[in-house]
Formats: C-alpha cells, structure tokens, sequence
C-alpha cells in the first residue's frame, strides 16, 4: 500500500507543477481570463484525480467497480462552461486533462528500464 501512496502522492506533484508552468505560460501567452479558465480546468482534473485515487483504493476493500459518479463533476463544468459568457471550453477542457500528463510521465518512467546497479 505504501508504494500506492508514494505513487499517488508523485501524481499530485507532477499534475501540480505541470498546471502551474502551463498556468504561467497561458498568462503570457495569452491573457490572464484565459490562463485562469486553464486554471479552473486544471483544479478540476486534480479533483477528479484524488475522486479516481479514493475510488481504486477501496476497489479491494468495499466494491468491486469503479463508481462512475466522477464523470459528473466534469459534465457540470463543461455544462457550466459553455453557459457563462466568462468562461472559455477550450482553456477549461485543456486544463482539465493536464492530469494526463502526470500519468503519462509515470507510464514512460516504467518503460525506462532502471539502471541495475
């Protein structure tokens, strides 16, 4: 479990430094009501990750499937989204899947063989 944990917590730093480089550079790029819809989208995907994280943990324990329920709280922002003339889906959608590149460093880091020594 402990290896569970320490990964979890590695996700969590890789989501957070890659929104916050995106978030600045976003901001520069663009304006800041745009990096800050990234930044919404982004706060949102690290949600849904620790909802993801709570809900493999008790995989063995309680259940046997994973809840789907999570899938709401994006529905609601995209929904939210494209109702608020403030908020952009694009930004927000993009900043949401930031999440992924945390998993896809993890995934490339164990494709890397490990140096034997």
């Amino acid at each position: 479990m402990q290896e569970y944990y320490n990964l979890q917590k590695e996700l969590y730093v890789v989501t957070l430094t890659t929104t916050a480089i995106v978030f600045v550079s976003v901001w520069i790029s663009y304006n800041l009501n745009t990096g800050l819809n990234y930044l919404l989208g982004a706060c949102t995907g690290v949600v849904y990750l620790r909802m993801l994280a709570r809900n493999v943990e008790q995989l063995g324990q309680q259940n046997r499937s994973l809840s789907k329920s999570r899938f709401a709280l994006f529905i609601g922002l995209i929904i939210l989204a494209t109702q608020l003339s403030q908020l952009q889906v694009l930004p927000i959608f993009l900043g949401f899947l930031t999440y992924k590149v945390a998993l896809l460093y993890q995934m490339v880091r164990a494709l890397i063989p490990s140096d034997p020594r």
